[in-house]
Parts: structure tokens; sequence; C-alpha cells
């Protein structure tokens, strides 16, 4: 959790001597990844860890110790990487994370907005309270997170936006008001920012996944081999980051095989 004073907090993970070795002399990019505990955060942190030289990993989610394994594994995997544990809807922590951030590792080369949660109900039945924290988890978070980390990029004329909305972002999801109307708000943010960004160097890319394996999922009842594997989700990003500067994807979407559960 950020810390009383709305600050965010810092851990550092000790280096692999051997992949430490491996990329002496080589920085790789700086890749921040918020809800990186779990999940998809988790498999987009590892395939990076993986895949992308000399990466350097700053790793952002409320839950210390979750996000301290999946850094563990990121380290093991030959990367670098760094626990900011920060409520990223809440500004003063944000501000904070950032400053945290470019302290260690100086500027952000891609950012990864993936932080979120989902809860269902119908419309008639939505608490007010439970609608605000639903889009300030999934929408302001991203806008915040953005702002902090934008400025620099545009500065460098350069840099990579990833925006995690939703299948629930592009049409109705029944008993999902307050989701829904979180996912639209990030696919309009992702649209806007790409309009304003596209003659600065920077690449801002939305990502639509529909139903996607965590450990959400396990009590649902439906089979694991009926929607997609997460790191499948992940390697999309990986993917898209590789292409060349002149190139990007604005929007993907990435659906199980057999459609929408």
């Amino acid at each position: 959790m950020p810390n009383s004073n709305g600050n965010a907090s810092s851990v550092s993970i000790r280096s692999n001597p051997r992949s430490s070795a491996q990329s002496a002399g080589k920085l790789g990019p700086v890749i921040l990844i918020t809800g990186a505990s779990q999940g998809i955060g988790a498999a987009i942190a590892k395939v990076f860890a993986r895949e992308v030289g000399g990466v350097r990993l700053a790793l952002v989610a409320r839950n210390g110790r979750t996000l301290a394994t999946t850094a563990r594994a990121c380290v093991k995997a030959g990367a670098k990487a760094e626990v900011f544990v920060c409520d990223v809807a809440d500004e003063g922590a944000v501000s904070s994370l950032a400053a945290a951030v470019t302290k260690r590792f100086g500027s952000v080369d891609v950012l990864i907005n993936n932080a979120g949660v989902f809860a269902g109900a119908p419309f008639a039945e939505l608490a007010v309270a439970e609608f605000d924290r639903i889009v300030s988890a999934n929408l302001r978070s991203a806008f915040l997170v953005t702002r902090a980390f934008l400025p620099a990029m545009t500065r460098r004329g350069r840099g990579d936006v990833f925006f995690m909305s939703s299948i629930a972002g592009l049409g109705a999801y029944p008993n999902a008001a307050a989701y829904c109307a979180a996912k639209c708000g990030v696919t309009g943010l992702a649209q806007v920012l790409r309009a304003e960004t596209k003659e600065k160097g920077i690449r801002v890319c939305c990502v639509h996944p529909g139903a996607t394996w965590t450990s959400s999922w396990s009590a649902s009842g439906v089979a694991r081999e009926r929607i997609m594997p997460a790191a499948d989700v992940a390697r999309a990003f990986l993917d898209i980051y590789r292409l060349g500067r002149n190139t990007v994807v604005e929007e993907i979407v990435l659906r199980p095989q057999r459609g929408d559960v």
C-alpha cells in the first residue's frame, strides 16, 4: 500500500549475477508496468524480462508482496527490476512514483497502463461508491500515470504508451456498467493521446483483450482451455513494441478462438 503520507515506496530486487554480466555496458529500455503483481501485468513483465536484452523494469502495484514475487521471476529471467508500491489512482502517490522512478532509472521508454479492477452488478443495483472505485482504478489511474511520465517522453521525442482497455471498452457488457464506462473512457483517452502525440515521436496503443485466464477466473466454472492465456496477451505487447518506429498499432482486439465467454 502507499505510505501514509501518500508517497510511493520502492524496493530493489538484487540482480542475477549471470544476467548482470551478460548485460554489462548495455542499458536496455526502461519499462514501467502498472498492475504488475499478478495476471496479465505479471505476464507482461516476464515476457519483456525474457526477451529484451538489458531491460530495466519498474514494476508498480499496491501489493508489495506479490509484486516482489513478479520482480524475482523477472530478475531470474535476466532483467533488472525494482518494485514500486503505489496506489496509481492517488494523485499524490503517482507524483511520488514519478520522482522515485526517475531517480532510479531516468526516463521511462515504455509505459504500460495495465492497472485495473473488475466488479459486476446490474445498473440499477450499482452503488455510487462502487462506480467511483471502478472508474478510478481503471480510468483515473491511466490518466494520472500517463500525465506523470508523458512530459519526459515528449522532450525526448520518443516513447511508447500502452493502455489496457477491454472488449468492454468497445461495446455493451451487461451487468458491468462501471467497468464498461471506465474502459470506454480508457479507449477514448488513448485515442486522444494518439492524436495529440503522433507528431512527437510517441506511439500510443490501446489493447482490447477478451476473456483472459487469471486467478479471478479460477472459481468461475469456465474451463481454462476456453479462454486466452495471459502469456498470449502479454506477447502482443512485446510484439507491438518491437515493430519499427515508423509503424504504430493504434488498437488491437484479442479474443478467445471460440469468441467471448
